[in-house]
């Protein structure tokens, strides 16, 4: 894999628009929504579920980083051309405490501390679930993820917290599920219907991974673990009909500052481009054995899709080209784009036969989050949905939404620059639909300019036309992180 030189970004965004998208969002509302431009198609029926930290700060106390804050629940429920939203906090046992205490009891993964410095957070290891990072409806259960822990089972018209949940006894108490499942559209294994695959890691010196598969009902259709040399931060990963397929950042772990109350753990995650990324290939029949591919060292986050042919794997990924830390910031809010590595998404070539990869740049552009359509979940697959940054190079925030053709190497962009900031598209196919690409791109956006959010509709098969209809809050979403829409959940108010 060759390094692509990173330059400094052109500028367009306005840094304190950008961080007045960062302010907590205490209050939860119910309402339907009437301020609406454009017509919301009639054929667009379901409900958009996403997860991300609400509160940045407990009683005053800021976090050093958003990926600690406590995770906070929306839904807009969409049917006959309107919409309702609904927003709650995930009622987690740490949550409660906390906002009971009236002060910070947890310390947090990325850096975050109680008060009363090295002494008061020393030896402390005790992990509050935030329940902040996706939301997934399946088996009639939706469930708030944070890939550490156990999820949090939630009412799906309300919203209500009902508690953890263990799957029906699939998991024990502490065991970690990712918060970034994949749905096989069609499985051998459940007769062909959909089947959701996550998994669980435990690590250390060797680390272990656990994978599972549920029926469309919600039960268990294959579990098998499996024990990998070394320390493993693996965030996500891909699948295709006979495979998972993780990468292995080179990165190694020091405890010392975490437990002395110096540090958050991942700020003790250390990158070594030294040593390479390693392709962890697991035959999801669990008796296969598993084979290991060394790529170029990169770090990667989020996978997009992976597909199988010609005896080969393909896996496009989004990486960068070392761990995108803070770089020293005292805290997010002060981030320097310019130092901190931009995403790109790569294409990589995986001959299991010869165990060598190749490796080729699809989007230079920082970008991150991709989408797709849900029908071409680990197969081959020719359009892709990613936020990208509005300028061309260098590393700044998501303000745009891009379309690249997998197989002419066309790009479309829609941006809501110079003012809007973007997240995660959801690509939504048309129940009647037959063109991969014949669906809607929802973006849910903050707008600076107004200081609320607002939800996008785009014609997925025209994106440079804009929004077919823009649903606008009278409030803010703090930026999320991930989210999903299901059509099997029609909400009547």
């Amino acid at each position: 894999m060759q390094t692509l030189p990173s330059s400094s970004s052109t500028a367009t965004f306005d840094m304190d628009d950008w961080r007045s998208g960062y302010r907590s969002q205490p209050n939860e509302y119910d309402y339907e929504i009437d301020n609406i431009d454009g017509t919301i198609p009639p054929a667009l029926t379901g409900t958009l579920f996403r997860n991300g930290p609400g509160l940045l700060e407990v009683a005053g106390h800021p976090v050093h980083h958003p990926f600690d804050g406590d995770g906070m629940i929306t839904s807009i429920a969409i049917s006959q051309g309107k919409a309702y939203f609904r927003n709650r906090y995930v009622r987690t046992a740490g949550y409660v405490k906390e906002q009971a205490a009236g002060k910070p009891l947890y310390r947090g993964v990325f850096g975050t501390q109680k008060p009363g410095g090295p002494w008061a957070n020393a030896f402390d290891l005790r992990l509050k679930n935030i329940a902040n990072t996706n939301v997934i409806y399946w088996g009639g259960k939706l469930l708030a993820l944070w890939e550490a822990a156990e999820p949090h089972r939630l009412n799906p018209n309300t919203l209500e917290t009902l508690g953890l949940d263990y799957l029906d006894g699939v998991l024990r108490p502490g065991e970690a599920f990712s918060a970034h499942p994949r749905i096989d559209p069609s499985c051998a294994l459940t007769n062909h219907q959909p089947c959701l695959v996550n998994f669980g890691v435990k690590a250390g010196l060797s680390s272990t991974i656990t994978l599972y598969e549920f029926d469309p009902k919600g039960r268990l259709a294959r579990t098998h673990r499996h024990n990998i040399p070394g320390f493993a931060f693996l965030h996500d990963f891909a699948i295709t009909p006979n495979y998972y397929i993780f990468f292995q950042n080179p990165v190694s772990f020091n405890p010392v500052p975490y437990l002395a109350g110096i540090k958050g753990a991942a700020e003790c995650i250390q990158f070594n481009d030294k040593q390479p990324t390693r392709a962890i290939i697991i035959p999801r029949d669990g008796t296969s054995p598993i084979q290991t591919i060394d790529l170029q060292a990169c770090f990667v986050f989020h996978h997009a899709n992976a597909f199988e042919t010609d005896g080969k794997l393909y896996l496009d990924s989004i990486c960068y080209q070392e761990f995108p830390d803070l770089k020293g910031a005292e805290n997010y809010l002060e981030a320097d784009f310019n130092r901190i590595p931009e995403g790109q998404l790569w294409r990589f070539e995986l001959d299991l036969a010869t165990q060598t990869s190749q490796a080729t740049c699809l989007i230079e552009r920082g970008c991150e989050f991709p989408d797709l359509n849900p029908n071409h979940v680990g197969r081959p697959y020719r359009y892709l949905y990613i936020g990208v940054a509005d300028c061309a190079t260098g590393n700044a925030p998501l303000q745009a939404i891009l379309k690249r053709d997998l197989t002419s190497g066309q790009e479309e962009i829609w941006s809501f620059g110079p003012r809007g900031f973007a997240g995660e598209p959801i690509f939504v196919p048309h129940p009647q639909g037959t063109a991969e690409d014949d669906g809607w791109i929802l973006g849910l956006f903050y707008n600076a300019e107004s200081r609320c959010s607002e939800l996008a509709i785009l014609d997925a098969q025209q994106i440079t036309q804009g929004p077919v209809a823009t649903l606008r809050l009278p409030h803010h979403i703090p930026y999320g992180l991930h989210g999903d829409f299901t059509q099997d959940l029609v909400m009547t108010w």
